[in-house]
């Protein structure tokens, strides 16, 4: 009870206000009574508990005066902050039907009927309303960004570039790197579908979109593996470190399946030699560079590397890699010591995260192109460069 009279109140009491000073402008008794009745049997009805006779009461008021809109549009607002998107909608809908209102307050309400049908799932009746509020021209910036998220849950990648571009054109808003991700999306659909021609139109949209996008060049590469193209491969892979070095920890894998491939296991190590010069502690390169030194058979040399590393810039994974390469030979292979150490460092990168927002913070085991916390693109990123 306590809580419907705190959120109705100040309505009918700024609607009763409202009526009345436009009444006595007016100096119309008629509608004087009208509205004053209007708003006590409002109020009475909230005493008594009957929140919905209330609003229906309340609601009436905006038949004889439209300057407690606003009120009203605010009533709705706190309906579905509060998770009660029926009487929400109630609200809003009785707004827009009202004939005189101004064109800028019909385009508020129908964006908050908008808001509300998403907030109730209803993804066809919120588009429905979006559109309309765009149709007038009415807070175009919120509406496009509504109708941007909505195309987005629905994976309608063709409408969600359109709102994207009009985003852009609008608001001067850098959408780029989104539109090159929706690009991507439907590069991925295509590629399960076996269509590489239009893989292949998706992959270059996504890029002239934006050339940084480390997600279209990985699909790159993925066609060229498939088609047994190691070279174009490798050439796509080594862009990515141009386009972001963040994500070096994702190329560096299947840039050595490219160079097993055309054997050429030396030029991929001299590569690797290059690549932690530009980037010193980059922790991924550290552990490929040991990795390649053990199959070669210098389990020494990659000892002795693993430990000059780890005095500069010290990792859970590069120990982790140094203490799989055995026992030293001046320390027992049952030393107590030695094997808490591996126990311990094997704890530890069980609860690393792998990947990390740098919007948000979020954090995960696994890579997502868009982030399930902020739902921004290409801002989870790989988690394994030196600190």
């Amino acid at each position: 009870m306590i809580e419907w009279l705190l959120l109705l109140l100040p309505v009918a009491a700024a609607s009763g206000w409202l009526a009345g000073k436009r009444s006595a402008e007016t100096v119309n008794a008629g509608s004087h009574s009208q509205l004053n009745s209007a708003y006590f049997a409002g109020l009475n009805h909230l005493l008594n508990e009957q929140p919905d006779k209330a609003i229906d009461t309340l609601l009436n008021v905006l038949e004889v005066d439209s300057d407690t809109v606003e009120p009203y549009l605010a009533l709705g607002n706190l309906f579905r902050q509060r998770g009660e998107v029926d009487r929400a909608i109630r609200v809003h809908q009785n707004i827009i039907e009202r004939p005189y209102l101004s064109s800028s307050q019909r385009g508020q309400a129908l964006l908050e009927l908008g808001l509300d049908y998403m907030r109730a799932g209803m993804l066809d009746r919120a588009e429905s309303s979006f559109l309309e509020a765009l149709k007038r021209r009415s807070h175009i910036g919120i509406t496009l960004r509504q109708l941007l998220d909505l195309y987005q849950q629905e994976k309608n990648w063709y409408q969600a570039i359109a709102m994207a571009q009009k985003l852009r054109e609008e608001s001067g808003e850098a959408t780029e790197s989104m539109i090159a991700h929706f690009y991507c999306e439907l590069a991925e659909q295509r590629w399960v579908q076996r269509q590489a021609a239009e893989t292949t139109w998706f992959i270059k949209q996504a890029l002239a979109s934006d050339w940084r996008c480390v997600r279209a060049t990985l699909l790159q590469s993925r066609l060229a593996i498939e088609k047994g193209d190691y070279k174009r491969a490798i050439r796509c892979l080594r862009q990515v470190e141009r386009q972001d070095p963040d994500y070096l920890p994702e190329i560096l894998k299947p840039l050595s399946e490219c160079y097993r491939h055309l054997e050429g296991q030396d030029e991929f190590f001299f590569w690797l030699t290059e690549a932690s010069e530009r980037h010193p502690g980059c922790t991924s390169l550290i552990l490929a560079k040991a990795a390649y030194l053990q199959q070669r058979g210098k389990q020494k040399e990659a000892r002795y590397f693993l430990i000059e590393q780890l005095r500069v810039y010290p990792s859970v994974e590069a120990l982790q890699q140094l203490l799989a390469l055995g026992v030293p030979e001046d320390i027992e292979a049952a030393s107590e010591p030695w094997s808490l150490i591996e126990e311990v460092a094997s704890r530890l990168l069980k609860a690393k995260l792998n990947y990390v927002c740098g919007f948000c913070g979020f954090g995960g085991k696994y890579r997502y192109w868009q982030c399930p916390g902020c739902k921004r693109w290409g801002t989870v990123k790989p988690l394994a460069l030196g600190t």
